[in-house]
């Protein structure tokens, strides 16, 4: 980086407060400085880049399409230094630990686990996100992601929670009458897909299967995809974890499994975490021993 070509770290502050406030007055209390110095700082600003970045020709002072791009650039930069310090001084000690993961993990694993968390912990603000979605991971936002993968997260640190691997399932009435060798003998009958993935498709087309599904397909949120099996609604590529017990029953029928090594992982951004997380992380991990020691040898 050419930090010679920058402008000065003040003019810049100034204008992001300008931005953020609306007006020299408001941006100068906060920065706890007069309107003049605002004004004078954006000035230089201005000089310094060649642009006009406020406009103040009319009755209240609004931003240029220049100035408006710099404004963005500086809230995510100033907010993620802002975010850090506080990650790094313990600034956020108070802040609600906050985990995203899927919304298949939170409905059958977390959440039926969750009270002896918050028995030990009782003073921990919690925020689940359930999401299908990758979210991105920066101080003072997620703490930690419960991942499905391999563990290849570059950049971040990931630890194996339990391993499991991706079946294909289905309720014996469904595929009663259909004789089912192959993946594409399953494109006549209708799918069920946890609603944001594209978890059906991939399967198919990752086994060569290109035609079109006859029977159709039907995205549920994650927390129904199961009854949705249950009931006969479809075919649908799961967690082994989740249908374990349905398989063992005869509720459902593993069709597939797949022979890759998979599983759930802790994710966090590279560094130690913050007390409530590392707690957080400690229980998950208890939780699983726990899990896989009350387990049958054979299903």
């Amino acid at each position: 980086m050419d930090w010679l070509s920058l402008p000065p770290l003040t003019a810049l502050r100034a204008f992001a407060a300008l931005a953020e406030t609306g007006s020299a007055s408001a941006a100068g209390a906060a920065l706890n400085v007069s309107h003049a110095a605002i004004s004078q700082q954006i000035k230089t600003l201005e000089g310094h880049m060649g642009l006009t970045l406020a406009d103040r020709t009319g009755r209240s002072l609004t931003l240029t399409p220049e100035g408006r791009q710099l404004s963005e650039a500086l809230t995510t930069g100033f907010g993620g230094i802002a975010r850090t310090i506080d990650a790094l001084t313990g600034a956020d000690a108070g802040r609600a630990l906050q985990i995203s993961t899927t919304p298949s993990f939170a409905a059958h694993w977390l959440m039926p686990r969750l009270a002896t968390f918050r028995q030990a912990h009782p003073e921990a603000d919690l925020m689940l996100s359930p999401t299908p979605q990758v979210v991105i991971l920066e101080p003072g936002g997620i703490d930690i992601a419960i991942r499905y993968g391999n563990g290849d997260w570059p950049g971040l640190d990931a630890h194996l929670l339990f391993a499991s691997p991706l079946v294909t399932v289905a309720a014996p009435e469904l595929v009663k009458d259909s004789e089912i060798t192959q993946p594409a003998d399953l494109t006549g009958l209708p799918w069920l897909q946890e609603f944001g993935t594209t978890e059906a498709s991939d399967w198919l087309r990752q086994r060569g299967v290109t035609t079109d599904r006859e029977g159709g397909l039907t995205q549920v949120p994650g927390n129904l995809l199961l009854d949705g099996l249950r009931n006969g609604y479809g075919v649908a590529v799961t967690v082994f974890e989740w249908v374990r017990h349905d398989i063992a029953a005869g509720r459902l029928i593993e069709l597939f499994r797949d022979e890759e090594i998979a599983g759930y992982y802790i994710v966090s951004r590279k560094g130690p975490l913050r007390p409530r997380a590392k707690a957080f992380a400690a229980w998950l991990r208890r939780e699983a021993r726990n899990a896989a020691r009350c387990l049958p040898e054979k299903e």
